[in-house]
Formats: structure tokens, sequence, C-alpha cells
């Protein structure tokens, strides 16, 4: 089930219209081109996300779509591009150089990017825990449902989408930044996997999916897998719901739910199953 569908209806009840509260919109300069400037407000106290990249057109992107884009549009979080050519150097305003001690592509200099990691830093907090600076990389640390929670509690985060062979690593001990994989594969940039990092965590915001359960029984949530789903047609193609699920007795349907999760889990991530055990086990 996508978060689309978890949404409640309105019912034809309008929602709050947070771009109203014109006392709590915030004045602040902008890194970002006036021609991606978008009409969504800029709230005071709003969780944020600066992402540092060469590439500032590709956001908002998906992230504006659904219901992490409404939630944009209604203030409940903030955006802010910052292109990361602009503190390129020379003529034409380079970013990258050859790597020391020779090796194929380029890499990201530690000056281009210290510059940019400056000029997002204003009116950010230096504690990590409630700004965290993040650098998408194929050798980071795995990302997991976990860690967007965590996000999740801070007051925002910054993030560095790599291009090329990577970043200067000085850059990155200078400025503790914290690096996130999406995965064991790579791909040409970090954008696509700033955008997942992105809607992952703010999906959790308050108010943005509407229904807070949402959040409790899916994926990862509890250390197991999401149970299998169903809806109507009570039949399709010879193929019926599952009684229990159709019976009314919550508490066989909890069970039901439980038990798939736990086969699923201990089938398809059996190291998500080791580490659910274990943790069972401790209780």
């Amino acid at each position: 089930m996508s978060d689309d569908d978890k949404k409640p209806r309105s019912h034809g009840m309008k929602s709050r219209d947070l771009t109203r509260s014109h006392g709590r919109l915030a004045v602040r300069p902008t890194l970002k081109p006036r021609e991606l400037m978008s009409e969504t407000p800029d709230i005071a106290g709003a969780w944020r996300a600066k992402v540092i990249t060469l590439f500032p057109e590709a956001f908002p992107g998906v992230l504006g779509q659904s219901l992490t884009g409404r939630a944009l549009q209604e203030g409940k979080w903030a955006l802010e591009p910052i292109d990361l050519r602009q503190f390129g150097t020379g003529k034409h305003k380079d970013v990258d150089d050859t790597p020391a001690g020779g090796g194929a592509g380029m890499v990201l200099r530690a000056d281009v990017v210290g510059a940019a990691f400056d000029a997002a830093r204003p009116g950010t907090p230096m504690d990590q825990n409630r700004w965290p600076v993040i650098y998408l990389s194929p050798r980071g640390k795995p990302f997991t449902q976990a860690m967007a929670q965590q996000f999740s509690q801070a007051e925002g985060m910054t993030l560095l989408c790599g291009r090329f062979e990577g970043v200067d690593e000085r850059v990155l001990e200078e400025y503790d930044v914290l690096e996130v994989s999406l995965g064991d594969f790579v791909l040409t940039g970090g954008e696509i996997a700033a955008q997942a990092l992105i809607d992952a965590t703010v999906r959790l915001l308050p108010n943005v999916l509407g229904n807070a359960d949402s959040t409790v029984d899916e994926s990862h949530s509890n250390g197991l897998l999401e149970h299998p789903q169903y809806t109507r047609p009570a039949e399709w193609k010879g193929r019926t719901i599952p009684e229990t699920l159709t019976s009314g007795h919550h508490g066989n349907v909890d069970k039901w739910r439980k038990e798939q999760s736990e086969q699923i889990t201990k089938q398809r991530r059996p190291d998500m199953w080791e580490r659910y055990t274990a943790k069972e086990d401790d209780a």
C-alpha cells in the first residue's frame, strides 16, 4: 500500500492553510538561482533539507509530488538546493581535479565543497544529532528505517550529492560528514539517493502522512518485513482474500499478520531475522 492510499479522505473538509500563517514565515538569504524559486512557504521552525548539488534543477523532482509535495507546499518541511558550481574555481568554475597519486576519473575539490558547506551552515546547529551533514556515498553506512526515524527527529540536514570518483577526504574529515549509502550499488551521482533519503525521512514528520499509525506496521519499523496486503475485489482470477482477514476477529488478524511478517522475513532477509530473533531472546 502506498502512502497516498494511507492518506485519510477529507470528506469535503478543507485542511488548514499553513501558507496563511504569515507570522511564522522566515526571511533568509537563499543560494538558489531565482529561476529555481518555487511558491512554497518558508515557515520558521519547519524541518529543512539543504542539498548541495551540481544539478539543483533536479529538485524537488519526485519530492514535489504526492504527499511529500503537498507537505512541501503547506510548509511542513522546506527544501533548499544549493548549486555547487557557484563555488567553483577559475574562469570555468571548476569543481573537480585529477586524483592525487593518479587514476581514472575526477575528484570534487575540498576547497570547493568546503565553501559550499560554509554557505549552508548559517542558521544550522553544530550538533550533528540536531542537524546531520551527510554525503551520499556507496561506501557509506547503510541507510535504514531507524536512521530515517533519527533524521526526522532532527531540525533538518545538509546533504552533499557526490559526482565523479568521489570527494576529497579532507573535507569530509573537516566537517565531520556522515557518509550514507542506499545499498551495494553505484549511481552516477547522489541526487537520486538524496531524494530517496529525504522522502523516507519527510514521510515520518508530523502530519505528513495524516495517519500516524501508517508507519507503525510497515516493513522495517518493528524489525520485520511487512505482511501481505489485500483489498477488493474479494476474488480475483480465482484467488481469494485469506478468510482470517475477512473474519472480523481483530485478534486473529493481528496474529496472522505477525506470523506472515515473520515467515516473509525469515525467507527473504535472514540477516534481519537473525537480528529480530536475537532481540526477542534478550527480551
